[in-house]
């Protein structure tokens, strides 16, 4: 709700401050006087484009700062916090450079033009000279049609579901290419574990192959000199073993006679025996000695083979080994990535299912509701003299890009439907969008229609008519008075009238004048009392000579209204 509108140096007005009530607020005054100016300081605090003209005539700048109260509108404490704004008050505040220049303020907090228009989305709806706002906006009918409709749970849960899908769609697109990534990463270790496992190496086997191989290089060398070591220790004509045996034998005869040499006898023997075993081992390596050089170049080829493996995996083939276990280890923890991925596919596709079938039941209500909605808005128009008029509520397949596509329409998460209101103001004519609609009165009075018809559902807190009386008198400007003041049974309610029989509806009175002070025009808003607003009625109804006819008149259509608006709650 708007409480305070404070204007500085803007066009005619030097200096005002005004201060709103609930309900129906009404502002008077002769032609000329600076009505509209109101609505369009109001514009420009909302983020309407800002021209050097608005600033008064030798001010520097011009100020406009508005006050809401938004205790009651959570979308808009939403919309405040996530500026970084806790408060259950807004003040958005305008100024404008005589150069050019603008900066706009929340809460005391600049803030850029983007932020002011985010903000100030859903605080106003002005209909005044084809600058409205919501309900112009096809983007809002759907909401509309939906509040009509009784769709408020459905639509929720909806939303909810909506954002279900697409949270589980994203976990498993991360799945797939996670999984694609892992599966990538998989075929690698498994590949190398296989590389490894099919050459099969053992610990220390490139140290063993070494020695096989050189005793296969080398056989001939090495049979030579085993064979001669055998002869000289054990099998030839003078070897050693021989003669230790003679001096064993010699020794032990001695100790018979002098025992003193029984232990070299002993130890002796033990050296001999030692010596024989010696030579009948080296003439058995002798004989397993035989040139092979198939069964070497198969070692040689198998030592290459280990060593490449080795470089590969680490240096040496004891850090391959170690490589293999680490990689198994790996490979067996990525093990059921696309299990998992095509789990959460699943799940995925259970969610769109669920989505899928909210929606279309929700496009059925839609359909079947949006003639009645329409009815609705076209019998209010013909109360408020647009009797030719004829509103229809289109229903249409949803044609956003980028989102799924379902049963050859657009699903998001409001469902499969583009809801736009169309309306023929006279009779023969085809409907068109409402944004189109050429009358400004025609446009304000076909809003004021709609709001009444839907006056419970909007989100707007403020509600403003400028023209909404345009063409109209006399009975049809006694309902649009009174259909006024319901919506402003919901709404805060602005309304900038020429009509007597619209202002005396009004919960709360303002009168505009124009003045001279020091050879400057300037423009002044004052909250009436109860005898002035009597006499402002009065003038209204009789001009500028007001007499006690017209003053008893003025009285009885306040009276009418205030029991007008007592037997519907006002």
């Amino acid at each position: 709700m708007l409480t305070h509108l404070r204007v500085r140096r803007f066009a005619i007005i030097d200096q005002l401050e005004v201060g709103f009530g609930p309900g129906l607020n009404v502002v008077t005054g002769e032609t000329g006087a600076g009505k509209s100016i109101l609505v369009s300081a109001l514009q420009l605090v909302l983020g309407a484009k800002a021209r050097p003209e608005m600033v008064r005539t030798g001010a520097e700048r011009a100020e406009v700062e508005a006050l809401f109260d938004i205790r009651d509108d959570a979308s808009a404490r939403t919309r405040l916090a996530a500026m970084g704004i806790e408060d259950e008050e807004l003040v958005v505040r305008r100024v404008v450079e005589a150069e050019g220049r603008t900066r706009a303020y929340v809460n005391g907090k600049l803030a850029t033009a983007a932020q002011l228009a985010e903000l100030a989305a859903g605080l106003v709806d002005i209909s005044s000279q084809h600058q409205h706002h919501t309900l112009a906006d096809s983007g809002t009918h759907l909401g509309f049609l939906d509040g009509f409709a009784g769709l408020g749970r459905e639509r929720t849960e909806l939303a909810e579901r909506w954002r279900a899908w697409v949270a589980a769609r994203n976990v498993a697109d991360e799945a797939d290419a996670a999984a694609r990534a892992r599966g990538d990463r998989e075929d690698l270790l498994r590949f190398q574990v296989g590389e490894i496992d099919k050459l099969a190496p053992k610990p220390g086997e490139e140290e063993a192959l070494g020695e096989q191989i050189g005793r296969l290089r080398h056989g001939a060398q090495l049979a030579g000199l085993t064979t001669r070591g055998e002869e000289a220790l054990y099998s030839g004509e003078a070897d050693i073993v021989g003669q230790l045996t003679r001096v064993v034998a010699d020794l032990q005869s001695g100790a018979r006679v002098d025992p003193a040499l029984a232990p070299l006898a002993q130890q002796l023997d033990g050296a001999r025996a030692e010596v024989e075993d010696v030579g009948r081992e080296l003439g058995r390596y002798g004989r397993t000695l035989r040139a092979d050089p198939q069964r070497l170049a198969e070692l040689e080829e198998r030592q290459h083979q280990l060593r490449r493996l080795a470089r590969k995996f680490g240096g040496t083939l004891a850090e391959a080994l170690v490589y293999r276990e680490t990689a198994a280890a790996e490979l067996s923890a990525l093990g059921g990535a696309e299990e998992r991925a095509g789990a959460l596919r699943a799940a995925a596709g259970a969610a769109l299912a669920e989505v899928t079938a909210l929606a279309r039941a929700m496009s059925a209500r839609r359909r079947a509701e949006a003639a009645r909605l329409g009815a609705a808005i076209t019998e209010e128009l013909a109360s408020l003299g647009m009797g030719e008029a004829r509103v229809e509520v289109a229903v249409a397949l949803e044609e956003r890009p980028g989102e799924v596509l379902v049963d050859g329409g657009r699903l998001g998460a409001t469902g499969f439907d583009r809801v736009e209101f169309l309306i023929a103001t006279n009779r023969g004519e085809a409907p068109r969008p409402l944004r189109k609609v050429a009358s400004g009165g025609e446009l304000s009075r076909a809003l004021l229609a709609l709001k009444r018809v839907l006056a419970a559902q909007g989100p707007v807190g403020l509600y403003v008519f400028d023209e909404v009386d345009t063409g109209v008198g006399g009975a049809v400007a006694e309902v649009i008075g009174q259909k006024l003041h319901e919506v402003s049974q919901h709404h805060q309610v602005l309304c900038i009238t020429h009509l007597a029989q619209i202002a005396v509806y009004a919960d709360t009175h303002f009168q505009v004048r124009k003045e001279v002070v020091e050879d400057r025009t300037r423009s002044a808003v004052r909250l009436l009392s109860p005898t002035e607003r009597d006499d402002e009625i009065a003038r209204m109804v009789g001009g500028i000579h007001v007499g006690e006819a017209t003053r008893r008149a003025a009285a009885e259509m306040i009276r009418a209204a205030r029991g007008e608006t007592a037997r519907h709650g006002g």
